[in-house]
């Protein structure tokens, strides 16, 4: 039985039909739908650094307001968007 629900033909039987004529090719992507933009890199490491340098610098009171736990939750939040980032990139 076919899938769907019809009998095939003597004809049919034992033929070989392609990919395309059955219907389940999926045409390949082209070349440059698998590379990430130039500047994806660049914002990558650049939130890396930038949350390196707010703990640090929280750490160190340079930044106003003395020491402050939402500029430890800043530098974090910016390390893992980077590392998120950092998965998707190709």
């Amino acid at each position: 039985m076919a899938s769907n629900g019809r009998r095939r033909s003597s004809k049919e039987m034992g033929r070989y039909r392609s990919a395309e004529q059955r219907g389940r090719y999926t045409a390949p992507k082209p070349a440059s739908a698998h590379h990430s933009p130039h500047w994806y890199g660049w914002l990558l490491l650049d939130l890396l650094a930038f949350g390196l340098l707010v703990i640090v610098l929280n750490y160190l009171q340079v930044l106003p307001g003395s020491t402050s736990s939402w500029y430890l939750v800043l530098g974090l939040v910016s390390m893992f968007s980077a590392f998120y980032l950092a998965t998707r990139y190709r």
